[in-house]
């Protein structure tokens, strides 16, 4: 019995984005204390670079996993667009409530590109600074599990 061969692809993506982290139910002092200078009242921006890594059997016939005239348009409308450019907190509906930190930014793009019909999602990367880079493969954490 043959099997399909699985293999995994990662493409790189960019985008620009602002935002606060900021808690309107924290009294500042608590905003300050837990952001710091990210809890800026006229917010701050970064250049985010994102890794989108999706697996399948590749192709007999086109030799690929997912052909990239697909995968590009894809993330460049549920991601790219969405987010370029925008102030987060105010742009994008899902951070109207919830803090876009670059946890919740990564699992907001994850959600966003789970439906993508023709290989499988393994993970995202998002990339903040030099210093600071954020993974989400779908799992569900403890934290997030015993949360009410």
């Amino acid at each position: 019995m043959s099997r399909a061969l699985k293999l995994s692809l990662t493409r790189r993506y960019r985008f620009a984005a602002s935002h606060r982290l900021h808690r309107p139910n924290f009294s500042e002092t608590d905003n300050q204390r837990i952001y710091g200078k990210c809890s800026n009242p006229h917010g701050h921006g970064h250049n985010y670079s994102l890794e989108v890594t999706i697996s399948g059997a590749v192709d007999p016939e086109t030799g690929m996993v997912a052909n990239l005239g697909e995968l590009d348009p894809f993330v460049e409308r549920e991601v790219v667009e969405a987010f370029d450019h925008k102030y987060l907190n105010e742009e994008v509906p899902e951070f109207n409530k919830e803090v876009p930190t670059a946890e919740n930014i990564c699992r907001e793009i994850y959600r966003r590109l789970k439906g993508f019909p023709a290989a499988r999602l393994e993970r995202v990367r998002l990339e903040e600074t030099s210093k600071n880079s954020f993974e989400f493969d779908g799992e569900i954490g403890d934290r997030e599990q015993r949360a009410p």
